[in-house]
């Protein structure tokens, strides 16, 4: 069987994705280290790291807006990579908490569009097939892992105000990416698209987008409270950045081979098992963590309840929002599902932590990744069945 060909801009794509997400990499893990040692108390460090979540809740859909409207996803793509370096030059500059805080909004603003964008103009070249999807998506994952893997010890010997310093450098990077990218074709014509809003109204996006959400909202658990939840059960940080590392490597493996899994499975029953991988993953770590060999067994199924959740995602995605709509739905995934999901999945976990346990946050994280697989379950029905008689 004759493979498709890799898309033309294939090196564009993972160049971009390695940058953005080594971006990623260097600034996240270490942004509230960097403002500790400008004097920012605990709680302004944590509205300061919130509005990275935050950001993401509007910007990608003002700019998946902008780029659809306008049919212009590189160009669009190119200048908030611009706008994103000028912003963050004020990293070097601030000293107070104001100063600080429109920084980080500014920069979120602007860096929220780079990932859902450049999957779009991915997704457009790659005209529905995605056999190549996994292998350049990978690059990301890459970028990220060198990233954190590396600075840290570069921080620890020459300080961390280097930190703006690479994660700037990594920003000049994703604009050169983005300066070699060219416009993919949309497809449909943009008069032919389909409204955003009806979409949004049919009981099947409805179903995925609320799937997503609840998905994400499970993994706030990891994002927000893992390293801090093991260090409490008594687990050395190297144990804990081990930890990291092996999701992130499994998630790379998943990567590489998920063409065959798609075309053997299809997307539905790789979607559905994500989430149910995902409720038994987070049951095993809220009640089995104090074994090490269950807790990286649970730290293998990364590789399902991220990596085949996000694939299967944007598979789906494609069946409503392809050609001129494409920027706008990873818009609306990006901020449904890590914008609102990841930010009120924090909070209300938080909640949990506090009142009822550490313990808690991950039964309460399965019941929501068990609540996205019902969400799933029925989306793909009515996909199947968009005609039947609704009770």
């Amino acid at each position: 069987m004759q493979h498709p060909s890799w898309p033309r801009q294939s090196f564009n794509f993972a160049l971009f994705f390695l940058a953005y997400y080594g971006y990623v990499g260097a600034f996240s893990p270490y942004a509230s280290l960097y403002f500790a040692g400008k004097g920012m108390t605990a709680a302004q460090i944590g509205v300061l790291m919130s509005l990275m979540q935050v950001m993401r809740i509007f910007g990608p859909n003002l700019w998946g807006w902008v780029a659809d409207r306008h049919q212009q996803r590189v160009t669009v793509l190119r200048l908030t990579g611009v706008a994103a370096i000028a912003t963050f030059a004020g990293m070097f500059v601030g000293n107070g908490f104001m100063q600080f805080f429109a920084v980080m909004i500014a920069v979120n603003l602007f860096t929220s569009a780079q990932g859902p964008l450049s999957e779009a103009l991915m997704l457009s070249e790659m005209r529905g097939d995605l056999t190549h999807y996994g292998r350049l998506r990978l690059w990301g994952s890459v970028g990220f892992i060198t990233t954190v893997t590396c600075a840290g010890p570069v921080l620890d010997r020459y300080g961390i105000h280097l930190m703006p310093v690479m994660a700037i450098a990594l920003l000049a990077l994703v604009l050169i990416a983005s300066l070699r990218m060219q416009e993919s074709p949309h497809g449909l014509a943009h008069k032919d698209a389909p409204s955003v809003l009806a979409l949004l109204k049919q009981r099947e996006v409805i179903a995925f987008f609320t799937s997503t959400f609840m998905m994400v909202a499970a993994h706030a658990s990891l994002y927000v409270f893992y390293s801090l939840y093991l260090a409490q059960i008594g687990y050395s940080n190297t144990v804990i950045g081990l930890m990291w590392s092996l999701g992130v490597l499994v998630e790379i493996a998943f990567f590489f081979f998920q063409a065959p899994l798609f075309r053997r499975f299809g997307v539905r029953k790789l979607m559905l098992a994500s989430l149910l991988i995902a409720v038994v993953r987070f049951l095993m770590i809220g009640f089995g963590a104090q074994s090490l060999i269950l807790l990286l067994l649970a730290q293998f199924m990364h590789a399902a309840t991220f990596g085949m959740h996000h694939s299967a995602s944007v598979a789906t995605l494609q069946r409503w929002f392809s050609g001129p709509l494409q920027a706008r739905g990873q818009a609306l995934y990006t901020s449904i599902s890590y914008g609102l999901g990841g930010t009120l999945g924090g909070l209300i976990l938080g909640v949990f932590w506090d009142r009822f346990g550490s313990q808690t946050v991950y039964l309460m994280a399965a019941t929501f990744a068990l609540a996205g697989a019902a969400a799933a379950a029925l989306s793909y029905r009515w996909q199947s069945h968009p005609h039947e008689e609704r009770k």
